[in-house]
């Protein structure tokens, strides 16, 4: 089998992602059931402070956020991206929703997927159908 193009980076922390093969072969699935290709995904966990800058610099808000999705792609059928997600974001919103660390970040991760295929979160009819597809691709972890 060859490898999928998903990757992970820090910056700026110290952060060992568990379970990487299992993570992208889940996202290469999730990506083709949604009759995508996978190009490349590229995961960056950095800090609040880092994405807060990414957040200011690139999209002009000054809030915190648990991640910030870039798209890459110049094809609407094949997946690039680069995705910003905040660690410490991750374990406090862990907490508020009374999720394990590991279940809210596999949300994180499959939640800036799912923006690269297309799915918008904006309005209370978007975010509803973004929740129902993170739920969906999340029952459907084979680890």
């Amino acid at each position: 089998m060859s490898q999928i193009p998903v990757n992970f980076f820090t910056e700026d922390i110290s952060y060992t992602l568990k379970e990487k093969a299992h993570i992208r072969k889940w996202l290469k699935e999730t990506i083709c059931s949604e009759g995508k290709s996978l190009k490349e995904l590229n995961f960056i966990f950095c800090s609040d402070n880092y994405l807060l800058q990414i957040n200011q610099q690139y999209l002009s808000h000054d809030t915190y956020t648990d991640i910030i999705t870039f798209d890459n792609s110049d094809d609407p059928k094949a997946i690039a991206g680069d995705i910003f997600i905040s660690v410490e974001r991750i374990k406090e919103n862990a907490a508020k929703y009374k999720a394990s660390e590991r279940d809210e970040l596999h949300r994180v991760i499959i939640h800036g997927a799912l923006h690269l295929m297309g799915y918008k979160d904006k309005t209370k009819a978007h975010k509803t159908i973004m929740s129902d597809k993170e739920d969906q691709y999340l029952a459907l972890r084979q680890f």
